[in-house]
């Protein structure tokens, strides 16, 4: 064979081997590659069970609560049922006793025993008082007939009259069914067609759904001001507290705005839940101090803001659930001991916001605490978590935001919770699950528009139905002093 020959095929084959080397490197970057990428899949299916199998055993819970050692838990009671009366640390409640007795009825000794019908009874001196409250039901309407006088006015060329106290000029129905009948829509949360059943029923009158919706409609022309000068009085509030649920309207979501503190209530309904629409409702220079979530949409309005340290302890409770229930290999040891130091911490911290409200620390002691939280908030989160949501969380409590952490430290007045807003907020959700939402338009100014005025009502002292009943009948001044216990 030819020399030459043989060192062409040697480099050839040299070649060769160099190409199918680099072809075999290749293939091991993209198979490390697809290794790494199953490992992040994997770890992200596994993040996904255990939230969804945590979602799973919070929305549908055991009939029997288990302790923390996994046995059952047994009653202190007899038969296994719950002792009566309120729970250990909270008041019980008791109805008052009546200050005056309407009617007094002697009822006599009985002849024979209601036990077993025996006729040997003996007479026993004295007697047993017992009261008993009942309601009068007066199945009928009080029908009035308004006589009027009438005047001609040259200016505008017709015959006019003049409403008489308690009278709705041209409306069949007066103030006082149709404050009972919005009462009863939007505090008591009860459907146009229960609430035409109750008037039925109960009062002898006769309505049909359309009417009540008219009611409503009414209402709202009357205190449309007022609900525009409750917007500007919530601006100019020193602490308002800020939150947000679902709505639904002609079957499109829509979000039911809160701002409110101890005095007023506004809510706002909106098909979006932007910093557009917060802004409209805050205004654009809003100074007070917002006492809110973390939702991105409130990080421009207002000059503080207070986070509500509740929405963390509850998401360090779902992280501590959901990571309990990841598998073993893709558990991260320092995920159980952050979440215990944060929420001991973040439980004292609402303690001591208790303690505030009620006098027994002062404001200047709650200002040198502050820097203890942090400093212990710093040491908790120092060490990173391989555990997403546990990261994500360490990462927001180390940024900027931490300083609104502990504004309520810092002035006076402000909770350490938005638990005001999520109370609030509570009516319209169960009406929510009544009613389904709205259907129109007009349906989302009534139901904007006539909460805040009965909330705004109670948090004045004012009883709604009174409100409602002046609102029909009076004109806007006097129904915008009629809202307010201090009318200056």
């Amino acid at each position: 064979m030819s020399t030459t020959w043989v060192l062409a095929e040697y480099r050839r084959g040299e070649d060769s081997y160099q190409e199918h080397m680099q072809i075999i490197d290749g293939l091991d970057e993209t198979l490390e590659r697809a290794r790494k990428r199953i490992r992040e899949l994997e770890k992200e299916v596994a993040e996904l069970r255990a939230k969804y199998q945590a979602l799973h055993q919070k929305q549908f819970k055991p009939n029997r609560k288990k302790t923390t050692a996994g046995e059952d838990k047994v009653s202190d009671s007899p038969l296994g049922k719950n002792k009566r009366g309120a729970p250990v640390g909270h008041p019980g409640w008791f109805r008052p006793k009546p200050t005056q007795i309407d009617r007094s009825v002697h009822v006599a000794a009985p002849q024979r025993c209601p036990r077993c019908g025996s006729a040997d009874l003996t007479p026993i001196d004295g007697s047993l008082e017992h009261i008993q409250e009942d309601i009068v039901l007066v199945p009928r309407p009080t029908v009035t007939r308004y006589v009027h006088e009438q005047a001609f006015c040259r200016d505008c060329g017709r015959s006019v009259m003049q409403a008489a106290p308690d009278e709705i000029l041209h409306a069949p129905i007066g103030p006082v069914a149709k404050a009972t009948a919005m009462y009863l829509r939007y505090e008591v949360c009860i459907p146009y067609r229960k609430v035409v059943e109750i008037l039925r029923v109960l009062f002898g009158l006769s309505s049909v759904p359309a009417a009540l919706v008219g009611f409503d409609q009414k209402a709202v022309r009357m205190g449309e001001g007022i609900y525009q000068d409750l917007r500007e009085k919530l601006r100019a509030s020193q602490i308002v507290h800020a939150d947000e649920t679902s709505w639904r309207n002609d079957g499109l979501g829509h979000f039911v705005w809160f701002g409110g503190n101890e005095n007023i209530a506004f809510f706002h309904i909106d098909r979006h839940r932007s910093a557009e629409v917060a802004k409209a409702i805050f205004g654009e220079d809003f100074s007070g101090t917002l006492v809110r979530d973390r939702y991105a949409a409130y990080n421009n309005i207002g000059a503080h803001w207070q986070a509500c340290l509740a929405h963390i302890i509850t998401t360090l409770k779902e992280i501590q659930r959901e990571h309990a229930l990841l598998p073993e290999p893709e558990k991260d040891n320092h995920v159980d001991s952050f979440t215990c130091r944060l929420k001991e911490l973040f439980s004292r911290a609402c303690e001591i916001g208790q303690k505030l409200k009620s006098n027994e620390i002062s404001q200047k002691s709650a200002t040198r605490m502050e820097r203890r939280f942090l400093k212990h908030l710093t040491k908790s989160c120092k060490q990173p978590l391989r555990f997403k949501p546990a990261e994500t969380l360490r990462r927001y409590l180390i940024g900027p935001d931490r300083k609104n952490l502990f504004t309520f430290l810092r002035i006076p007045g402000v909770p350490p919770t938005n638990n005001h807003a999520e109370q609030s907020l509570r009516k319209l959700v169960i009406f929510r699950k009544v009613c389904f939402g709205t259907r129109s338009d007009k349906g989302l100014k009534s139901h904007s528009i006539i909460p805040s005025l009965v909330q705004t009502a109670k948090r004045q002292g004012v009883h709604p139905l009174t409100f409602l009943k002046t609102l029909l009948t009076a004109d806007e001044a006097t129904a915008q002093a009629a809202l307010y216990n201090d009318s200056s």
